[in-house]
């Protein structure tokens, strides 16, 4: 893998022929100054992501509606150190575990739902090669995004045919076409996957973005999280060494079967959900916050309401009750999030180091937790982000304050993958004891 070349920041960019327009990463510069060093702890960690937040926040529903590719945002992820949290500190990371990274998802997403997106989506690709990686391959992979701060994409969506994948000689070429690839646009690598031809072995590999086979088609405009870049690309002729293949002998060309058969090289599907989960939460905390500063401000109290009307917004039962219930939801959800990312956070300390010793009934238990989070999150983020416009009245639906962002980014991205289905997980993990099968999405 090579470094990166320098693309277009600003103005009308194009890449391959297409024109698009970009945010200015020289918006943020004064930040690189400001974060000199990485956080010592965790609370440090919170609160500079709160920070993030808090910026991105001020101007949040202007960007949102300019539809810009977010470099400028991704360089102040950058600056905040945010996209380091998880990488070893002897390459320059945070070396924080997941259950700390997914509140720092959370707290990006509660100003800017892309952003937060983007951050949860570039943690998860980083930490492929420590997957399904030799430990050779995740330890220079992590060597090269950490000492270049690179921010990572991925082109994988498995929904769509897999990239086809050519052997030649020394090297094996990528060819195919994604319908999403997130945050692909902004990134200075790009994971990319698909399965070698005659056989049914899948190849997972880091490459740079910035080449004339990666093709961006700039078609992501949609109704939410239309900062995270979300389009479609198109794979031609790209070239990789046989050396880069996660977890495949280059000599033989072919899978390496203690790393790429077991239990463990299936953690990335359970750990992707659940940032989705946080990304949902992140969001729904965002709506009460917003909903909340304007209800104090401006709701006006009902004026028909006879010998009970009221005398300010904050005096009515029904805000008063809807409040109440919102927050108690976000609160319980908040905490069965916490918990699922502790046990994350637990089996990749514990089974790291020797990864033959997770069993696949740990990754059931681990599966089923995090079904369960996105299950309550789901339901409790569309029901908060729709309910807020109760609480605050008929002027909140302005596009001005743009309180309907919060719904549209949670409604886009809870179509990621049916929640009936995680429904149906877990009904038979309670009634028959049955741990789903790895795949793309458990």
């Amino acid at each position: 893998m090579t470094n990166t070349s320098e693309v277009p920041l600003n103005g009308a960019s194009a890449t391959h022929g297409r024109e698009f327009e970009s945010t200015d990463p020289a918006v943020y510069s004064e930040y690189s100054k400001k974060w000199t060093e990485l956080p010592k702890d965790e609370d440090g960690w919170v609160a500079r992501a709160k920070e993030v937040s808090e910026i991105l926040a001020k101007d949040v529903v202007k960007r949102n509606a300019e539809n810009k590719a977010p470099f400028a945002e991704v360089a102040l992820l950058k600056h905040a150190g945010l996209l380091k949290v998880l990488g070893p500190k002897k390459y320059g990371g945070g070396e924080q575990p997941w259950s700390l990274a997914y509140r720092l998802i959370r707290e990006v997403s509660n100003g800017d739902s892309s952003l937060g997106m983007l951050l949860g989506y570039h943690l998860l690709w980083s930490t492929t090669a420590n997957v399904v990686g030799t430990p050779e391959q995740a330890d220079r992979t992590q060597e090269l995004i950490l000492s270049n701060n690179y921010f990572i994409g991925g082109a994988v969506n498995p929904r769509d045919e897999d990239h086809k994948i050519a052997n030649d000689g020394d090297h094996f070429v990528f060819n195919g076409f994604k319908r999403f690839n997130t945050g692909g646009v902004v990134s200075d690598l790009t994971v990319l996957e698909g399965v070698l031809e005659g056989t049914e072995h899948h190849i997972f590999a880091f490459v740079k973005t910035q080449q004339s086979g990666i093709e961006f088609q700039h078609d992501w405009h949609n109704i939410g999280l239309r900062l995270s870049e979300s389009g479609s690309v198109k794979i031609t002729n790209i070239r990789v060494p046989w050396v880069d293949a996660l977890g495949w002998s280059p000599e033989k060309k072919e899978p390496i079967p203690d790393i790429l058969t077991i239990p463990f090289a299936t953690l990335l599907l359970p750990a992707i959900q659940l940032v989705f989960s946080n990304l949902y939460l992140g969001i729904a905390q965002g709506a009460l916050t917003a909903a909340a500063a304007y209800t104090l401000k401006s709701t006006r109290p009902w004026p028909y309401a006879g010998n009970d009307r009221k005398t300010t917004a904050t005096d009515e039962f029904y805000i008063l009750e809807r409040y109440g219930n919102f927050y108690a939801h976000v609160a319980a959800a908040s905490a069965l999030a916490d918990r699922a990312g502790a046990l994350v956070s637990s089996i990749y300390s514990t089974h790291t180091s020797d990864r033959k010793s997770l069993t696949a009934a740990r990754r059931g238990e681990l599966a089923e937790e995090v079904a369960s989070v996105k299950v309550v999150t789901t339901d409790t983020g569309l029901r908060v982000t729709a309910g807020v416009f109760e609480v605050t009245g008929a002027s909140a639906t302005g596009e001005r304050l743009g309180l309907d962002r919060f719904w549209r980014d949670l409604r886009t991205h809870t179509l990621h993958d049916p929640v009936a289905y995680k429904n149906r997980e877990l009904g038979r993990w309670r009634l028959l004891g049955e741990a789903p099968e790895p795949s793309w999405y458990s």
